[in-house]
């Protein structure tokens, strides 16, 4: 059990990162939720969270392409629950285009959310970690930050740059008796971003929504269907908990086999 820390979640609006709000705080966890979205619907799904578990359930609407905002975040987290034990840094932004057509303010916008973010929001609660001899950090990689495809620049090297954030941490923590800081890399799992991209999937090859979801996992290599968001959550409570207090520096892929067995099916 996790009663009487505080977690910041980022990215928890919907999808991953709601999932993993959901499952700190029926953990014990107080939650500092941060995304965006309907202002209607956060707060429904933030009550529904504080109101199911019992938790201290907040929210703060920071858009992390922005320093000064990152840093009102952290300050406005500190001063609601009272400090910041767990960090999971699992807001992304994607787009997707070849590197050739890359806008580079997209390129920017990428990289400022998805890199620079997590970076400082790792900055801005070490200190305290380190002054209450506790504390995890779970940083959100991705099987693209084992491997690549065509046009997803911005998201692979994002996605590659928190393996190299997440071991700089655990490097510099490692001294300490309980502070860690893993990733995690999840493959498809059916988040409401997916289901636009099915969607779209589905009305350019005028197939149904079913059968877009199979084809969907049939172009990246996962075979056995979709990883519940519920169950990512479930690893990133497990290595908050003391039970993994020695596993520090992990890249931990989440993804039914997807990474460890990509040559399949290419021949010999």
């Amino acid at each position: 059990m996790l009663k009487g820390k505080n977690a910041l979640v980022t990215g928890s609006s919907r999808g991953i990162g709601e999932a993993i709000a959901r499952a700190l705080a029926a953990d014990g966890c107080n939650v500092m939720m941060n995304g965006f979205g309907d202002a209607d619907e956060i707060e429904r799904k933030r009550a529904s969270i504080a109101d199911d578990t019992g938790a201290t359930v907040k929210f703060h609407g920071a858009d992390l392409a922005d320093e000064d905002q990152i840093d009102d975040l952290t300050r406005c987290t500190m001063e609601e629950l009272g400090s910041v034990d767990i960090l999971v840094n699992n807001a992304v932004i994607r787009y997707f285009h070849s590197i050739d057509d890359f806008d580079r303010k997209n390129w920017r916008h990428a990289l400022a959310v998805n890199v620079t973010a997590p970076f400082l929001l790792t900055q801005n609660v070490l200190p305290g970690m380190r002054a209450r001899g506790w504390g995890r950090v779970v940083n959100f990689s991705s099987v693209l930050g084992l491997a690549a495809r065509s046009g997803r620049a911005d998201y692979i090297t994002s996605k590659t740059a928190m393996l190299g954030l997440t071991r700089a941490t655990a490097a510099e923590t490692r001294g300490e008796k309980n502070i860690t800081c893993n990733a995690l890399c999840p493959g498809s799992v059916l988040t409401p971003n997916t289901e636009i991209k099915i969607t779209e999937l589905a009305e350019a090859e005028a197939i149904s929504f079913e059968a877009a979801k199979d084809e969907y996992l049939r172009r990246r290599g996962q075979k056995t269907g979709y990883i519940e968001p519920a169950r990512v959550a479930g690893l990133v409570t497990f290595l908050c908990q003391e039970a993994a207090s020695d596993i520090t520096g992990a890249a931990l892929p989440i993804d039914r086999g997807r990474s460890a067995t990509w040559l399949e099916g290419l021949g010999e």
